[in-house]
């Protein structure tokens, strides 16, 4: 191996750093189904770090579901869409998407990441723009520098700072605007109704990215441009399965026309293995339930608003988040470790976010809500988090946990 490599790989130790002072909480070992309540170590632990929104991962329906598509298609497709990989039950839940979020046409990937790889990379030549909110999801960074466009980012939800880039922009050359629909760390929403206004101005295609939308707002949960009133000015959706739909693989939704050159075009989905049969019928049984269940949305609600007044009143800040993940800033790495840890020997399962993934003056716990949690689980919870926020002296408490 290259001597300068592996001097790079030997010096990188902040794991083991993180393992010696027993902070370390990624890579955790899950002993059971993913639910409100998981085990770890053999020890029941409530978990308020899943994306798994409307609690569907372990719903006997999607189970039954996965079972018959092994059963009828096996374990894997040996192959990418475009050439052996192509099953039924693809079609058949491209369709259902289509019609559930008021689109064209819908396309799969095999993963979430993939979909943004596959939707934005093509789309920018090198005359072209892409225009991205600075706290965009890591695969939309990652499809941007596969694409041979100019990439700009402009502040977070800063309709003046994008406006600023889209007037710099020369040339005639094509522009893309793409933002996360809900940011997956910061909770809140994009101000698509800015954006749309500015894509108008400026001849721009908008893309959204609603990984954290799906199943969470707009009606029946189908995203951001339906919380607006604006579904028709996204001109591309992309989403994943991994979150509300409890399952794995992605997606785009778009026009007849964008999804043909996408189907010929995206490296993502052509020199990729296409998503299981298991996976793609338990999405297809999950996109059933939000649509015949709602009340599944309405109870992720209730529980989201019951939190945030909760975590408020006993005097944790929780940023500009309007969804059901909730920041809870401590502004400092090490205590975001300290805080993470303590709570897990408390039983309750949290994610910390620490730089480079957030500024470290941004460090937060991530904290974030399910249909399927009681009010009960998420008062221990918070008491949990008072109590160990006290003991850590993260903040002068400005009230109690009643």
């Amino acid at each position: 191996m290259n001597q300068s490599l592996l001097q790079k790989i030997r010096s990188y130790d902040a794991p083991q750093k993180l393992k010696q002072a027993n902070l370390y909480p990624y890579f955790r070992v899950i002993e059971s189904e993913q639910d409100t309540e998981v085990t770890i170590d053999g020890k029941t632990v409530l978990m308020f770090g899943s994306n798994s929104y409307l609690g569907l991962t372990n719903h006997p329906k999607l189970k039954e579901a996965a079972q018959q598509a092994v059963l009828k298609y096996g374990t894997g497709c040996a192959g990418s869409r475009f050439l052996n990989g192509t099953l039924k039950i693809h079609i058949e839940l491209e369709e259902a998407l289509a019609d559930y979020l008021r689109k064209e046409a819908v396309l799969l990937y095999s993963t979430g990441f993939q979909a943004n790889l596959g939707a934005i990379a093509p789309l920018a030549g090198r005359n072209d723009y892409i225009f991205i909110d600075e706290l965009v999801h890591a695969s939309i960074i990652d499809g941007t520098r596969l694409s041979f466009g100019k990439v700009v980012k402009y502040r977070h939800n800063d309709m003046q700072s994008l406006e600023q880039q889209l007037r710099r922009a020369e040339g005639d050359g094509a522009r893309i605007i793409v933002m996360d629909g809900i940011f997956s760390m910061e909770g809140d929403i994009a101000d698509l109704p800015g954006i749309v206004a500015l894509a108008r101005r400026y001849d721009a295609t908008v893309i959204v990215d609603d990984a954290h939308a799906i199943g969470v707002i707009g009606r029946e949960g189908i995203g951001t441009g339906d919380h607006f009133g604006l579904h028709d000015q996204v001109d591309l959706i992309v989403g994943t399965f991994s979150k509300s739909l409890a399952s794995l693989g992605g997606f785009v939704a778009s026009s007849h026309d964008m999804i043909n050159y996408l189907k010929h075009n995206s490296r993502a989905l052509i020199f990729s293995a296409s998503m299981t049969p298991a996976a793609a019928a338990s999405a297809l049984a999950a996109l059933d339930i939000i649509r015949s269940e709602p009340e599944r949305m309405e109870n992720l609600w209730q529980n989201t608003y019951f939190a945030m007044d909760l975590l408020r009143s006993a005097g944790f800040e929780l940023g500009k988040t309007e969804s059901p993940i909730l920041p809870i800033y401590i502004r400092d790495d090490l205590k975001t470790f300290q805080f993470a840890h303590k709570m897990a020997e408390d039983g309750v399962f949290v994610n910390p976010v620490v730089s480079p993934a957030v500024r470290s003056t941004d460090s937060l716990i991530r904290f974030s809500l399910m249909a399927t949690h009681t009010f009960a689980q998420i008062e221990q919870a918070v008491e949990i988090m008072y109590r160990n926020a006290r003991a850590l002296e993260i903040f002068e408490p400005i009230g109690q946990v009643s």
